[in-house]
């Protein structure tokens, strides 16, 4: 049977990149017993020719991924500053006040809405991993404990709840069915209310060859032309955009519904532009880039066996899922890496899935002293370089792999 688009229903035939068999980024393993039962699943990436939208088979329910996750914003030093930013930039742009209402969808530990909330606006998280949603629901942040789409938004709708601003970021990939997702944001968004929703750009990962952040619960991958058709099948205009550092290179997006008469903005004229210019609406960004992603894992494993052959440990940091997509792809396991280290005490004492490398504190790279430190969050890179320059002190040095070794 012939795998169909999420956004279109075009036949699914050009394969962006095939990852294999993968285990899921983030089932963290409690112990080697746990890993005796571990399964894994295809990875495969493609690409509509009708939309051009990149997608993952929805291989795995939603609720096996979603209701415990072990990722949680706030660990993040940087995330939780993006987020303070944001929230001042959006009650200044849209005059927020007391009376407004912001509804943030996959609101994870509350790490934006407490911005919103200790300015005295009224805050409406929803996030479907319960053990995530208690952070939030503990600091007072109001948040229903749920999956997001359109039978929700309808149920707010009829409860009298309506926003002034949705937020949905690094959401949109999330979602197996798109459109009851974004038909559940036009539903839960007041007539003249402002939409937001940051994902990470298709075409940076394209051009830096991104594809460790290429995993089963990130189902859909943006342009700004496939997000744009998915908003517009729902009656949402996207009026501006911004570039942003995080996640490797990302877009946010400024919606509202049909005719509330905001002109497109300069900026996302200019990227609608840089997008046509790059051919995304094409095959030729497309085809090429598993032997760049080939290239890719060639120059981590020579890397690492040179130091294998001088006898230099090569540790890394950041549990974090793009890391585990490249452990898995490289076929790497405690032998070649020893430990990974991670400040999110969430995952400190556990197994990464797929490799099975233990996850240790920080403060484990002081003791051990390794020659190499991995940066497997790259998109964290200056904040973990920040924190661990000492490791100069004894002439440590930080290895990044993506797109191709770097020693820094």
């Amino acid at each position: 049977m012939s795998l169909v688009c999420r956004l279109c229903h075009a036949a699914l035939e050009r394969t962006l990149v095939d990852l294999g068999d993968m285990p899921l980024a983030n089932a963290y393993l409690a112990s080697a017993e746990d890993a005796r039962s571990e399964r894994r699943y295809p990875l495969h990436a493609r690409v509509c020719e009708a939309c051009w939208l990149v997608q993952v088979e929805p291989v795995v329910d939603p609720g096996v991924i979603f209701s415990e996750y072990a990722y949680f914003s706030s660990v993040s030093s940087s995330w939780s500053e993006h987020a303070r930013r944001f929230a001042a930039q959006a009650i200044q742009q849209l005059g927020l006040s007391a009376d407004s209402l912001v509804l943030e969808v996959a609101s994870n530990d509350g790490y934006l809405l407490r911005h919103f909330a200790s300015a005295g606006i009224r805050v409406l998280g929803v996030e479907p991993a319960a053990n995530v949603a208690a952070v939030a629901v503990a600091a007072g942040l109001r948040t229903e404990v749920a999956f997001f789409g359109a039978e929700m938004a309808l149920r707010l709708r009829d409860a009298g709840v309506s926003a002034d601003l949705v937020v949905a970021n690094n959401v949109l990939a999330h979602v197996p069915d798109l459109h009851d997702f974004v038909a559940g944001l036009a539903l839960a968004l007041k007539p003249e209310g402002t939409l937001v929703i940051e994902f990470p750009h298709l075409l940076r990962l394209i051009e830096r060859v991104q594809f460790d952040t290429i995993y089963h619960e990130h189902y859909s991958y943006f342009s700004l032309l496939s997000a744009e058709r998915a908003l517009a099948a729902h009656g949402l205009s996207v009026f501006h955009v911004e570039k942003l550092a995080t996640h490797g290179g990302s877009l946010r997006l400024w919606a509202t519904h049909v005719g509330q008469g905001r002109p497109a903005s300069r900026q996302l004229l200019e990227l609608r532009a840089e997008e046509s210019r790059s051919g995304l609406d094409g095959a030729a960004p497309y085809d090429g880039f598993t032997s760049r992603v080939e290239r890719c894992r060639q120059s981590l494993l020579d890397f690492l066996s040179d130091a294998r052959g001088r006898a230099q440990t090569v540790a890394a940091y950041g549990a974090a899922a793009k890391g585990n997509t490249l452990l898995n792809y490289c076929g790497l396991t405690a032998t070649d890496i020893p430990y990974v280290v991670d400040c999110s005490p969430h995952k400190q004492g556990h197994l990464l899935p797929g490799s099975h490398i233990p996850v240790r504190s920080p403060g484990t790279v002081t003791e051990n002293r390794p020659p190499y430190l991995l940066i497997l969050a790259w998109n964290l890179r200056d904040e973990i370089i920040a924190d661990m320059a000492h490791i100069r002190q004894w002439g440590g040095r930080f290895v990044i792999p993506v797109p191709e070794v770097e020693i820094t």
